[in-house]
């Protein structure tokens, strides 16, 4: 008679993990019990040390009593690192391949999901502005921290960043330059009001919240690796039933469908930038 492996045990860091999650979704109604660990533990390390939080319990006790506490944990557990046409290539494909097809829509519903700052909100408006889709297109952005939502509805980034953008709107194809759609004051770049009537900001949560919209793309790069693959295969599940009939599905290039449970339920449209449409 066979025995059956024990699993190895968890250490102390990892047992406080799993519990200060629970605490936070049992408190706050935020589910983070299916983020990646690896990367949960290097930035609730981070966020210990800044903190000042000797352990996770220390840190959990804090942000039960205190909601100014969880309101700075938070900034750790959702990741903001975004820029605009990032990876030129993939809005290169989406202006070149897919816009083609977008064309024979009479409306359009795009969705991007966990938009962070809104970097990508904007490139994608701009780039359906560029193509003369804008009128008849909503762009849905989602995001779970609201700071994020708040800096992604305002448009207004550091001037210091903008070279960066520039570069990168050129490398993906841009028709003009990207000055036409920002005024530039005290630092800053507030990008088009105009572009901003095309756009629609809400709180949503991948974890937890259920499909909205019926969509023709859905663009959610550099998001999905910050989740188990319980969580990425439930994303992606939203996603399959939020598109329309051979609507598009963008993930970038660090996320692809290979092992996904509904990977089956996708064709592969550009392999290099991780581009995918629904069967």
């Amino acid at each position: 008679m066979s025995r059956q492996a024990k699993p190895a045990p968890l250490d102390d860091f990892d047992i406080e993990l799993r519990l200060l999650l629970e605490a936070i979704y049992l408190k706050y109604h935020h589910d983070f019990r299916h983020y990646a660990g690896s990367s949960l533990r290097r930035r609730l390390t981070q966020a210990l040390q800044d903190l000042g939080c000797e352990n996770l319990s220390r840190l959990q006790e804090r942000i039960l009593r205190d909601a100014t506490v969880f309101a700075r944990l938070f900034q750790y557990l959702t990741v903001q690192v975004s820029e605009m046409f990032r990876d030129p290539g993939y809005f290169r494909a989406i202006r070149e391949k897919v816009v083609p097809v977008l064309r024979t829509y009479p409306s359009l519903k795009v969705w991007v999901a966990g938009c962070s700052s809104g970097e990508e909100l904007w490139s994608m408006a701009i780039l359906l502005a560029e193509e003369g889709l804008i009128e008849r297109c909503l762009i849905y952005a989602t995001d779970i921290n609201q700071e994020a939502l708040r800096i992604a509805e305002a448009g207004v980034y550091p001037l210091e960043r903008v070279a960066e953008f520039s570069r990168n709107y050129l490398a993906a194809g841009g028709r003009g330059s990207l000055s036409d759609y920002y005024h530039a004051a005290y630092g800053a770049a507030k990008f088009s009001d105009e572009l901003k009537r095309s756009m629609v900001v809400a709180d949503h949560s991948l974890s937890t919240d259920s499909v909205f919209l019926e969509a023709q793309l859905i663009s959610c790069r550099n998001v999905l690796i910050y989740f188990d693959r319980a969580l990425q295969d439930r994303v992606i599940g939203l996603f399959e039933e939020a598109l329309v009939h051979r609507g598009f599905l963008g993930l970038g290039s660090k996320e692809s469908l290979r092992f996904s449970a509904h990977g089956h339920r996708f064709d592969e449209f550009d392999a290099a930038e991780r581009l995918y449409q629904k069967r």
